[in-house]
């Protein structure tokens, strides 16, 4: 009699703990998006969600990987001002910010830590694309929204917010191609190896090269999207396999062109990021043959990423992966005080605003905010 009623506990026991998994995973719904001009899906056959409403306030953690750069940096300085304004904050009872370097491992390990206390929801830039399953399961069955951005999460488990960072990488190689008629040896610098957004834009980058029918002579260095990292290995390149008819590069960009001046390298066209510092330079030296597209997305994709979990939290329908709008501007059209600063830091990036999200931020907002933990 007592095995028979201790097995009938343990059965309802499982029974309970496997209803509660089910009703913690989002349904599956028809579009659209509850804000569908923020919220654009992917493609045409893009899932959309809808998760259990959750009551606020609620606690939201961003789980970081590499921070030793100026988009980093900035996106945790985005982060913390978007979490601190007025109607987000009120939907907030706690936001934390973890960094955890290269370390992948370490990366899962803050996230899991993040789902043991309970947070409602992660939003994650993540070191690798395709590390991260066991988590993405935990935080699934745990009924924790996680929402990866900029480097996403190869998985339909989690929200991806991005931008198209192959199309991005396209558009560079384009430009190149258009500027440069007779094909020839190009500078790549690419970003942090191993992350997603490195090797789709440098896929392409190279797709546009491979698709063009002319031939290309390519050295790629690993400049890590940081400005002094950037300008030491252009200047070693420069040094042993210059000169270069055309660069690329993922980030870094002022301090790549620095490089150039330094070494007496003649400008060339130049296909980069929108860091304030390098769309001065292609400003000023246009005509001296610094022919620029500049495209990205600033660090404010942060912010749309935060928004995205807390309308899940609320029970808004979402898209499984959500697209943003790139920032462009390429020469002749580099207008100063809207697509760059001269009062502000090189640094900067420049295109923090998702208008169609609600979303935009001045450099005094951002800048007031610290890159630290909390």
């Amino acid at each position: 009699m007592i095995k028979s009623l201790v097995g009938g506990i343990v059965a309802a026991t499982a029974f309970v703990m496997l209803s509660s998994s089910a009703m913690a995973e989002p349904e599956v719904v028809k579009g659209p998006a509850a804000e569908p001009d923020c919220f654009a899906p992917w493609a045409a056959d893009t899932q959309f969600f809808k998760f259990p409403k959750k009551e606020g306030p609620y606690r939201i953690a961003l789980a970081n990987g590499y921070i030793a750069n100026t988009w980093r940096i900035q996106m945790i300085q985005t982060a913390k001002a978007y979490a601190a304004q007025k109607d987000v904050a009120a939907k907030l009872k706690e936001f934390k910010v973890v960094s955890t370097g290269e370390d992948v491992p370490a990366q899962i390990s803050a996230i899991n830590n993040f789902i043991d206390s309970g947070f409602d929801a992660i939003v994650v830039n993540a070191q690798n694309p395709t590390a991260f399953g066991p988590v993405i399961k935990r935080a699934k069955e745990a009924g924790v929204v996680l929402v990866a951005f900029d480097n996403i999460l190869d998985t339909k488990d989690a929200i991806n917010v991005n931008v198209d960072q192959k199309g991005l990488g396209e558009l560079w190689g384009k430009w190149l191609i258009n500027h440069i008629p007779d094909g020839g040896k190009i500078l790549e610098v690419r970003g942090v190896a191993g992350t997603s957004v490195d090797t789709d834009r440098h896929n392409g980058i190279h797709e546009a090269f491979d698709a063009s029918g002319k031939k290309w002579d390519v050295t790629e260095v690993a400049g890590k999207w940081d400005d002094p990292t950037a300008q030491k290995v252009t200047a070693d390149a420069i040094a042993t396999n210059g000169p270069f008819v055309g660069i690329t590069g993922q980030g870094g960009d002022t301090g790549i062109v620095q490089a150039m001046i330094d070494a007496k390298h003649p400008f060339v066209p130049f296909g980069g990021e929108t860091e304030n510092g390098f769309r001065k330079f292609c400003a000023a030296h246009a005509a001296d043959g610094l022919k620029c597209s500049s495209a990205g997305t600033g660090p404010a994709q942060v912010a749309v990423a935060i928004k995205t979990a807390i309308a899940a939290l609320e029970g808004q329908v979402v898209p499984q992966s959500v697209k943003l709008p790139l920032a462009i501007v390429e020469d002749p059209n580099f207008k100063e005080g809207q697509d760059y600063f001269p009062d502000q830091s090189d640094n900067f990036f420049v295109g923090n605003s998702f208008p169609t999200c609600g979303i935009n931020f001045t450099a005094q907002e951002i800048m007031g905010q610290t890159k630290a933990d909390q």
